[in-house]
């Protein structure tokens, strides 16, 4: 569904991609895994338009999307759930949930959207009215990940939706996001620090300073001695 092919980003004369590669077929999870400042969210945001390619190529559903604006990848399936949550704390749950729904497409199917998200997260839709910025820290990424679904993507693409979760929490995400793929049959790109991450993917990639440095399936990953004390610190 989307191919990266020797792509190359960063900020300003600052290179941070040096030609990865990365694949995720349709219906899987792939994650992106390696350290703070590996180029993993570059990757993603080079991915959806909002920084510059240098070089290389993105392809989505077999189609050349390099050099199409953000909004018209959004508008063909892809969509972003951003680290750090970015909600409209002022605002109600349920209008952050709506807000996602800018598309025509997903306009016309917001209230089968919000059916699926409050049957994936019961706990939005006993919250519906309470202020988004009020709410714990996971059920704000809960919203998150929700807003995203009402995009009616075909690829969501996940930026560390564990970072700075609890333990049992973050467990309950990586459930969800399995549950994503087995239940609707998404396609979704994880990128994470967290190894736990492994456990979620049908796919894997190892990323250090802006190049793919292993790949393979988690119990390769798993088994590596090398890519687990060099990359994942387990």
């Amino acid at each position: 569904m989307l191919k990266v092919e020797k792509l190359e980003s960063g900020y300003g004369p600052m290179q941070i991609l040096w030609g990865p590669d990365l694949e995720v077929k349709p219906g899987t999870i792939t994650s992106l895994l390696g350290p703070n400042g590996a180029g993993k969210s570059t990757l993603l945001k080079t991915v959806l338009g909002s920084v510059p390619v240098m070089g290389g190529s993105v392809l989505f559903e077999g189609r050349d999307v390099t050099s199409l604006p953000t909004h018209k990848k959004v508008d063909l399936g892809i969509t972003l759930v951003p680290e750090g949550k970015h909600l409209f704390k002022e605002m109600t749950v349920y209008e952050n949930l709506i807000m996602g729904a800018y598309r025509k497409e997903a306009r016309v199917h917001r209230d089968e959207s919000l059916e699926l998200i409050y049957s994936l997260f019961p706990i939005l839709f006993e919250r519906k009215d309470q202020k988004s910025g009020t709410m714990s820290g996971g059920q704000q990424q809960m919203v998150t990940i929700g807003r995203a679904l009402m995009t009616k993507p075909k690829l969501i693409m996940m930026d560390e939706p564990s970072q700075g979760l609890a333990p049992k929490i973050v467990m309950e995400i990586f459930e969800t996001i399995e549950k994503l793929k087995k239940e609707i049959g998404l396609t979704i790109l994880l990128v994470e620090q967290n190894a736990a991450a492994l456990d979620a993917a049908d796919y894997v990639y190892i990323m250090h300073e802006g190049v793919i440095k292993a790949e393979g399936n988690p119990e390769e990953i798993k088994n590596s001695d090398e890519v687990r004390e060099a990359y994942l610190g387990i």
